[in-house]
């Protein structure tokens, strides 16, 4: 037996990669972050697979299924929202794996921060204006971020910053970013990404509190601080599909050619 940590995506089931949707169709026992997870992802598992929802279940009671597992030669998908490697919580699921001596792979998934930018029909890196995304979140008493790791110390690079599930914090954190932003710079909001219920707001940074009742987006909201956000139509391109650029793959064109 094997466990599959699936990367389910953002919330829209056609979203999950062609691999963890084949997976799930196969794994007999589904752990879920329900949370996160909308139920509707789940349609690509099988409809007698065993589901449990992991926001009811500790570490202790998680690790006991995988072990039943184990016993019963069941292949198991562990399914997060997103990507597994961010924020996923996976760590110390794999390392009881590992003591127990049970095989794991990871399936990596869309990120809610992509997905973020993709309902903004944006992008997060411009030549001359930010080659750099940063992905960071609030502090929170089950993962306290590390001091060194301020939002201010952050801001400073002058990059695309991301933050995730920070929509109930969001003053708090709108008031450290002014420190390292200038007030002009372009936000967003993104609640919900690529589902349904997915609503946006754009603002600056000195502006974004005004229209907006905070309370209302306080869950599952990506916070995306980027000058890459502004003067999209004016903005100088990248040279890689420009006539003249010539690389391994194509020679460039000359003047009259």
């Amino acid at each position: 037996m094997k466990v599959y940590f699936i990367g389910a995506g953002p919330g829209a089931p056609d979203l999950i990669t062609v691999r963890g949707a084949r997976l799930l169709a196969a794994c007999r026992l589904i752990l879920y972050a329900g949370s996160l997870v909308p139920e509707a992802v789940l349609e690509h598992a099988a409809p007698d697979a065993e589901r449990y929802n992991t926001a009811e279940l500790n570490l202790d009671e998680q690790v006991a299924l995988y072990r039943r597992a184990q016993d019963e030669g069941l292949d198991v998908a562990r399914v997060h929202s997103g990507d597994p490697a961010i924020y996923g919580a996976t760590a110390e699921q794999m390392r009881a794996l590992r003591e127990l001596g049970i095989p794991y792979e990871v399936v990596p998934g869309v990120s809610s921060f992509t997905a973020s930018a993709a309902a903004l029909g944006a992008e997060l890196t411009r030549p001359n204006v930010t080659q750099t995304i940063i992905l960071t979140r609030m502090s929170g008493r089950a993962s306290p971020v590390p001091e060194r790791e301020n939002f201010a110390s952050l801001a400073a690079h002058g990059a695309s910053l991301c933050v995730f599930l920070g929509g109930n914090q969001l003053a708090e954190i709108v008031g450290e970013l002014r420190a390292g932003y200038p007030d002009d710079t372009p936000v967003a909001l993104v609640q919900r990404a690529s589902q349904p219920e997915e609503r946006r707001h754009v603002a600056t940074l000195g502006t974004v509190l005004d229209d907006i009742r905070p309370s209302e987006w306080a869950l599952t909201t990506m916070l995306i601080v980027s000058p890459a956000l502004a003067g999209v139509e004016e903005a100088e391109g990248s040279r890689l599909y420009a006539p003249e650029y010539a690389h391994r793959f194509r020679r460039a064109v000359k003047d009259g050619e």
